[in-house]
This record gives C-alpha cells, sequence and structure tokens, in this order.
C-alpha cells in the first residue's frame, strides 16, 4: 500500500512539474511572439536607411520617454553602477570578461548584451547565467503592460526591438539589485539606445572598423565619432589600440566631452612575475579585448573601495588591487582577476565543438579584420585538430553575411584557406521542400529582412566566392600545365562563370572546369539543410534530408572540420540546432 501509494505521488508529482515546465515554455513564446512584433520590417528599416540615419538624434530623448512611461526615471538609472562598452570588434567579449572578473572577486552582475544567438533571454545575464524564461516572462509583461498602459494616443508609440530590451534591461538590473550593470552598446554609441545612461562609472571603447557603414558612416573617422559618444564628462574611459584616424577622433572627442581617455595595449602572455595570464576565449584579439576590461574593472572596483574608505579601514590585501597595465608589463593580477580571465567564456567567438566525426568552429566575424583574426584561429586550431585524427580530415566553409556588408571583403581572405567545400545559406533555422517555412524557434524570427532577399544574398555570395577562386586559379595557371578538358563539368555552372567571371580567351573553359577540382560550393535555403550536407549525415539534430548529392571527393573522410564565420546569427542558428558543449 505504502510503495504504491509513492509510486502514485511521485508520478502526480512528475506530472505536475512537466505541466509547470510547459507553461513556463508557453508563456515565453507568448512573450517573444509579442516581442517580434516591435521589429522594424524590411520596408521601414529601408526607408530609415534612406534618409541616412535623420531620425536617430531622437533615439535617446525617446529612450528617456520610454523608461519614464515603464517607471524609470534618470535618477533610477543613476543608481546603477554601469560600465558601458563601445566598438566594432570586441565589445562584447569585452564585457564578457568584465562580467566574468568582476563576479570572481564576489559582486553581483548584470550584463546587457546583443544580438542573442539562441534564445533571447540570453541578452540578460545576472552573475553570468540568463535570465530565466520565468523570469523573462514576468519582466518582459511587466515592461510591457506598463508601455501600454501609458500610451495615451497613437502619437506615443512604443520602442523599437532593440530599444525595448534596452529598457527592460534596466528594469532587470534594477529589480535583481545588481552590484555592477555591464551595458554593451548595440549599434554606434552617440544615438544608441543605452547611451540615455548620463553617469556610468567607466566607458570602454573597443577595437574599431568599418561595420554598419549605412546608419554610421563610411569611413573610420565617423564612425570612431559615433562610437565615442558615449564619453561622459568626468568619466574616465579607456580605448584599446586604434588606427591613427580612429584614435584621433576619439581623443578630440575626449577633449570636447571633458573625459579622460587612456589607450590600452594588449594583455601579454605573462605577468611580471611569470605567471600565465591564461583567457577563456580564444583568438589573438582576445588579448586586446581583456586588457581593456581588465583596465575598466580596476576603475570600477577603485570606485567601490573609494565609497567604502569613509566606513573601513583599509585592508593589508589593498595593494592586491592596485594593477595597472602600461606598454612594458603587467603587475600581478589578484586570483580573482586571472580567473575571470580564465574561465570567461563567450559563446559564438572562436568556440570549437567537437562531436563524433565532426568539429564545428564557431565565429561570428563579420568584419576585414575579425575574419582575418578569425582565420588565423581557424587554420591554427584545425591543423592542431588534424595531427590528432588517422584518417582524411576534410574542410568545409559554412558562410553567410548580411546587411549591408560587402561580402567580397569577407569572402576574399576565406578563399586562400583550402576548403574542400564551400556552403551558403540564410540565417533560417528550417525550409519547406519549396518555400521558407516559419521556424520553430521564435527567437530566431527576423522581420528585418525578406525571405526573397536573404535567398538572394546566398546567391549572391556563393557566385562571388566562385569567382573569386577562379581569379585565384587563373593567377596560378601558369604554375601549372595541363590540357585535359574535364567534360564532366556541369553545364550551369560553366553558364554563371562564364558569363560572371572568366576573361575570354582559349584557356576560360579549361578554368572553368578547374574550379570542380579546387572547390566545391552548394548553396541552400536554410541553415539545416546545410548542415546536413555539410556534416554528410552526422549530425543527428538536423533535417533527414538526403546528402546523396555529396560529391565523391567529399566521402569517406575520417573528420569533417566546419569553419561557421559571416554572421552572428548563423553562428546563433547552428548552435541552436546543434546544441553547446
Amino acid at each position: 500500500m505504502t510503495t504504491k501509494f509513492l509510486r502514485t505521488l511521485s508520478s502526480v508529482a512528475s506530472s505536475a512539474e512537466i505541466n509547470k515546465k510547459y507553461e513556463v515554455w508557453r508563456r515565453t513564446q507568448e512573450a517573444v511572439t509579442k516581442l517580434n512584433t516591435l521589429q522594424s520590417n524590411a520596408q521601414t528599416l529601408e526607408k530609415i536607411r534612406k534618409q541616412g540615419g535623420k531620425r536617430s538624434e531622437q533615439n535617446v530623448p525617446n529612450m528617456i520617454k520610454f523608461a519614464e512611461r515603464v517607471g524609470i526615471s534618470l535618477d533610477d538609472v543613476d543608481k546603477l553602477s554601469i560600465i558601458h562598452v563601445s566598438g566594432t570588434k570586441g565589445k562584447g567579449s569585452t564585457c564578457a570578461f568584465c562580467e566574468s572578473i568582476l563576479r570572481h572577486q564576489g559582486y553581483k552582475t548584470g550584463f546587457f548584451s546583443s544580438p542573442h544567438l539562441v534564445e533571447v533571454r540570453e541578452r540578460f545575464r545576472i552573475d553570468g547565467i540568463p535570465i530565466s524564461r520565468e523570469k523573462f516572462t514576468n519582466y518582459f509583461w511587466d515592461v510591457l503592460g506598463k508601455l501600454e498602459k501609458t500610451k495615451k494616443s497613437a502619437e506615443d508609440p512604443m520602442p523599437a526591438y532593440f530599444a525595448f530590451l534596452t529598457v527592460m534591461s534596466l528594469h532587470v538590473f534594477l529589480k535583481e539589485k545588481v552590484d555592477v550593470a555591464i551595458m554593451e552598446v548595440g549599434i554606434g554609441g552617440q544615438y544608441d539606445s543605452t547611451n540615455l545612461v548620463r553617469k556610468p562609472v567607466v566607458c570602454g571603447v573597443s577595437s574599431l572598423g568599418l561595420d554598419h557603414t549605412s546608419i554610421l558612416g563610411e569611413t573610420i573617422d565617423k564612425i570612431a565619432w559615433h562610437k565615442a559618444g558615449i564619453f561622459k564628462p568626468g568619466v574616465p574611459a579607456f580605448t584599446s589600440l586604434q588606427q591613427e584616424a580612429a584614435l584621433n577622433v576619439l581623443q578630440n572627442r575626449a577633449k570636447e566631452i571633458g573625459c579622460p581617455l587612456t589607450i590600452v595595449p594588449p594583455l601579454p602572455m605573462l605577468d611580471s612575475n611569470g605567471d600565465d595570464i591564461t583567457l577563456g576565449i580564444s583568438g589573438t584579439m582576445q588579448r586586446h579585448n581583456a586588457a581593456l576590461a581588465v583596465q575598466l574593472c580596476k576603475v570600477w572596483t577603485d570606485s567601490q573601495q573609494k565609497d567604502q574608505s569613509q566606513q573601513e579601514a583599509p585592508s593589508e590585501d589593498d595593494n592586491n588591487h592596485q594593477f595597472i597595465l602600461n606598454h612594458t608589463e603587467v603587475k600581478t593580477l589578484p586570483t580573482a582577476v586571472t580567473e575571470g580571465l580564465r574561465q570567461c567564456r563567450w559563446d559564438g567567438r572562436d568556440q570549437r565543438i567537437h562531436k563524433t566525426g565532426v568539429s564545428y568552429y564557431l565565429d561570428g566575424a563579420h568584419t576585414l579584420e575579425s575574419v582575418q583574426q578569425c582565420i588565423e584561429w581557424f587554420k591554427t586550431s584545425s591543423a592542431e585538430e588534424s595531427k590528432q585524427i588517422s584518417g582524411r580530415v576534410i574542410r568545409i566553409l559554412l558562410f553567410n553575411s548580411t546587411g549591408d556588408r560587402e561580402a567580397n571583403v569577407l569572402i576574399e581572405p576565406l578563399v586562400d584557406c583550402g576548403f574542400d567545400a564551400a556552403v551558403f545559406c540564410p540565417n533560417i533555422l528550417f525550409s519547406t521542400s519549396n518555400t521558407v517555412a516559419c521556424t520553430p524557434k521564435k527567437d530566431a524570427t527576423n522581420l528585418t529582412v525578406t525571405k526573397e532577399s536573404q535567398l538572394n544574398r546566398v546567391l549572391a555570395n556563393m557566385l562571388l566566392f566562385e569567382r573569386l577562386a577562379v581569379k585565384k586559379l587563373q593567377q596560378q595557371k601558369h604554375e601549372k600545365e595541363s590540357t585535359q578538358t574535364d567534360t564532366s563539368c556541369s553545364a550551369a555552372k560553366k553558364s554563371k562563370l562564364d558569363n560572371d567571371s572568366l576573361e575570354n580567351g582559349d584557356n576560360s573553359q579549361h578554368t572553368v572546369c578547374m574550379i570542380e577540382d579546387s572547390v566545391i560550393t552548394k548553396d541552400f535555403p536554410c541553415i539545416s539543410s546545410a548542415l546536413t550536407w555539410a556534416t554528410q549525415g552526422r549530425e543527428p539534430n538536423t533535417s533527414l534530408q538526403s546528402f546523396t548529392e555529396v560529391p565523391s571527393k567529399l566521402r569517406n573522410a575520417e573528420h569533417i572540420q566546419i569553419l561557421v564565420t559571416g554572421s552572428i546569427h548563423l553562428v546563433g542558428g547552428v548552435i541552436g540546432l546543434i546544441g553547446s558543449e
């Protein structure tokens, strides 16, 4: 009787737990679906681009109004102890290092980042962990409800997607009573939604480059002007090493605004005592990001000690916090700092996920400099892995680029990597046989671009890769002597390349056919189909699409190495499908 009763009780409890989890999941899906309605559609964004960002000057004033409608005044925002970081490359990694360093020092951390990889709740982290689905849902409806109640007329708009999430981050951090709020800028800085912050403790600018040029400008000095917009009077600011043109703008803006600006050199491999300084994120550029983070955290912790100095007597450990960076050495760092650097994790950036028969190399690089760093990391890491594998290893590129980025700038260096195949797809998880289907993961929904434009971009990227590969072959022709004509070369590819990329001449047809032996290209309507083909069915979490069309030169490999790059959203889609280690 007792045993049967306990089994029944356990079954009921288990059923109740399942029902509770399902209800949380259902409410989360409803919240994300509602959130997605705040995305600007593709047509609206195109109008904004044509206006040259003229409306962006109202972003910060509007943000202040949105926050006030939720019950958050600027005085409330001032109560948050904020580290504010802008930049083109590495600002997310810098923020991740800051969060990890301060968490390991015992502080309760809040971290607002963008974009998310798999779930939107990743953008809000407390003590390094994304807030739970239940908390996300509760905070979301709380903020949305207050905004809708205060919408007195059609003239009172709802915030756009990122603006809403920024307001929500402030709400979350205030409710969670964090010791420090680390805020990553979305786009630019001057007119970014996060720039309603008027009294940060310290500001940082990571490495700058050309990105979002339709909004920020097409030159590095114009972009630097926007990034420096987060500087505040009297608030210390730090920057990684920059191009001269960018640095000049940062220094001039710092002088105009009235804030001290310091250049931070990259972190060396060893400190002044010869001890290793190990980073949890791979890649050579992470030495720059980590150094910037160390200095930002140093200023922040100093500010906390200054606040406490009137109440507490100095301790013997105070000297442990007096670490500084200069161009010649790094003094001994506190253990909590080195542990924060070592244990920092930031998925989708120089990340490797190893599975049986296939390894994924994931990096959301989307500027020339970041792609070059990605290639360096991939070549080194994949070569080290290949040494441990006895059989044949093949390398495949999975690529997509979005927005106003010049694909040729990103693709050209990738052509030289010696991939056995290059695969192209949009940032769409699944598709039906004829049309792109709605993704079951609502967090990945993107209304800012049309499906047609995404597929057109994929085709253009593939043709560009082929064109550049043929150009490379033409440059190498004089090194090889060959008179054979491969009659098996596909007529379709001959036609495409003949029209788009080959110079007229006797050897043009021969060069077209050489592309078949150099690199195989393939485009797909979704990530799942692309992975099924690229992994030859080794990835169980993708669709069961047939991979019989895989060329013979790719088959029977002992191991497949896949580099996923060009878009952080593509990387997020892949992680969403295969899972993260």
